[in-house]
């Protein structure tokens, strides 16, 4: 890529606040378009409907639409989008932290920005723009003054966190956790776990600092020899944290036992959130020892965690008119389905009982293992009412068992509709494309 073009972009649009779009639907005055392309679009094609839209310029990688002046012709457009993003990324001298994991990483990221922009001017990663078109637009979006940046990684094959590592340039490193995700993909956990750690690789190489959750074995091995800060139950970590309540909130005390970055040993604090799940620590213990790594301050942390409210069907506890329902329901995969069941379990003493499971999806060849798995987890816990969504579930539950079992959301509504649920606690967990957010206003 001719870095005078890249340049001359960067002069001409991201130095004077210009948005990068990739939905010609979007465009507008204040914007330059990236014609990216799918398996089933090209933004070629609507790159004059950018322009006629009020977009300033319309970058292109096929000449039979230059149409005129303002088409920017380029061998590739989303390596220039992605050239841009690292041309403006190496403008800022801030620390980067980057976030991966299987699960956790948006709530750790979210919870990291809460804290840590309590005292310094921070950027994080906005929803999930977490891939090789997320990241760059996350990088483009930097503005001054800006102090510290997080940005989430996701992926689904091998070389991915890699690619995103050598375009956000992160100093500093955090793997949430590894399990069963997009097995479609990676084939395996195994494969899962180099992809991730990929990101572990980068900062050895590199340079830079790690933090490990250190009541895991294999992140601690994966990050042996790397310098490090390691947060979890465990008195062997800098910081030391401990649960007091986790359903239907999160609340836990901390200890640094030893110093690190700009936090002293000894600094002790307490944090009342709104999260619901054991299976939150270590996302919230992540944060605080982010936060104190960078000199945040004991009161600053627990404001920024008591007034932190989780979003977009995240740990969400929500209070009906009818119903307490735990939304869960972003995303699923094995590891955070047993670890919403289990928690959910801690209510069983509680008045009646209800969950609401969509399908795993990407599980590749393991779907049908996994949702069997999922299934007999669940009716073991001989909860007063069992709902199952989704084709995998459909294919494997049997007649007659006691359970409910719907093809999809819509499906599910409408029995809700002939049947609402009153004083029960819901458990609704399930991949996103399932779209179980559909039922909560029938909740």
């Amino acid at each position: 890529m001719e870095q005078q073009l890249i340049a001359k972009l960067h002069r001409e649009f991201i130095q004077k606040d210009f948005t990068v779009c990739i939905d010609s639907r979007k465009a507008g005055k204040g914007t330059i378009f990236f014609a990216l392309k799918g398996e089933n679009f090209d933004g070629n094609r609507f790159a004059s409907n950018a322009l006629e839209a009020g977009s300033a310029a319309a970058v292109i990688d096929n000449p039979r639409f230059k149409t005129d002046h303002r088409c920017i012709l380029v061998d590739d457009v989303l390596q220039t989008l992605q050239q841009l993003s690292l041309y403006h990324r190496n403008r800022f001298d801030i620390p980067v932290i980057g976030i991966t994991g299987t699960n956790g990483k948006t709530t750790t990221k979210e919870l990291a920005f809460s804290i840590l922009s309590r005292a310094f001017k921070t950027f994080a990663t906005e929803g999930n723009l977490n891939n090789h078109i997320g990241v760059p637009l996350s990088l483009l979006s930097f503005k001054e003054p800006l102090e510290i940046a997080i940005i989430e990684m996701g992926a689904n094959h091998q070389g991915e966190i890699a690619g995103l590592c050598q375009l956000a340039r992160p100093g500093f490193g955090i793997i949430t956790n590894i399990g069963q995700a997009h097995l479609e993909g990676f084939g395996s956990v195994e494969n899962i776990a180099k992809a991730k750690s990929e990101l572990f690789d980068y900062i050895r190489q590199y340079g830079g600092k790690l933090f490990i959750p250190g009541d895991n074995p294999l992140l601690c091995k994966l990050g042996k020899e790397i310098p490090a800060v390691y947060y979890g139950s465990s008195s062997d970590n800098h910081c030391k944290g401990a649960l007091t309540n986790n359903f239907p909130f999160v609340s836990l005390s901390f200890e640094t036992t030893r110093g690190f970055g700009k936090a002293a040993r000894g600094i002790k604090g307490e944090v009342n959130t709104r999260l619901t799940g054991a299976y939150n620590f270590e996302n919230i213990m992540a944060a605080i020892t982010m936060g104190l790594y960078f000199g945040t301050t004991t009161s600053q942390i627990r404001e920024a965690l008591e007034t932190y409210e989780p979003q977009n069907s995240r740990s969400q506890v929500l209070e009906t008119q009818n119903n307490l329902v735990i939304m869960d329901a972003y995303n699923a995969n094995p590891t955070s389905m047993i670890a919403a069941i289990e928690n959910f379990s801690n209510f069983k003493k509680q008045g009646k009982m209800a969950v609401i499971l969509g399908d795993m999806l990407e599980m590749g060849k393991e779907a049908e293992k996994v949702h069997q798995l999922i299934y007999n987890k669940v009716m073991d816990q001989n909860y007063d009412l069992n709902i199952f969504v989704g084709s995998h579930f459909s294919d494997i539950i049997p007649q007659n068992t006691g359970a409910l079992v719907f093809e999809d959301a819509d499906g599910l509504v409408q029995w809700l509709k002939k049947n609402p649920l009153h004083n029960y606690k819901v458990l609704v967990k399930g991949s996103r494309g399932i779209q179980l957010e559909k039922i909560t206003n029938y909740l």
